[in-house]
């Protein structure tokens, strides 16, 4: 029986809560919105709201209810995808970072459910040049944690799981 990856839950449900209070904030209590324009923070990050209707780099764009649900499906079946891995894992440092994608991409799906888009709003650039699209806290979170993912498993090679096989089966 698989144990309770309390690590990567506490993870997702931190993440989740910061994400939408972040929005909270951004859409809120500062009332950006898409005819307000922009919060100027720095010379190189700047609060700027935008209605995503799309997925990552605004691909599959919805538009129509029927799309707009089809990727609340398509994202929520992810998700499931990564709980059901979250909870297989033995390994604490991939349940978090697979806590961060979860956490990020259940907020992304309830802005999606409550909106029909999903909030993005950091604008990070130097002078003209903005080597991101707009986005948020919780595509931050599934960036980051898709690249710990990648790079674990590109520096171990899959040893990291042989070796916590043998300890778990007793062979050390």
């Amino acid at each position: 029986m698989s144990r309770v990856p309390v690590a990567g839950l506490a993870t997702a449900a931190v993440l989740f809560a910061a994400d939408q209070a972040v929005k909270y904030a951004v859409t809120d209590v500062m009332q950006l919105n898409e005819l307000t324009g922009e919060h100027v923070v720095t010379g190189f990050f700047n609060l700027r709201f935008v209605a995503n209707r799309g997925v990552s780099l605004g691909m599959l764009h919805a538009t129509s209810d029927t799309m707009r649900w089809g990727l609340v499906a398509f994202t929520a079946a992810i998700a499931a995808i990564v709980l059901v891995w979250m909870i297989r894992e033995r390994n604490r440092g991939d349940q978090i970072a697979l806590g961060l994608v979860l956490g990020g991409a259940i907020g992304n799906i309830l802005d999606r459910v409550r909106f029909g888009y999903v909030v993005d709003y950091a604008d990070l650039h130097f002078g003209e040049w903005r080597p991101f699209l707009v986005f948020n806290l919780a595509d931050a979170a599934i960036t980051i944690g898709v690249l710990v993912l990648l790079v674990r498993a590109i520096v171990s090679g899959g040893k990291a799981d042989a070796e916590s096989d043998r300890v778990e089966n007793g062979n050390a």
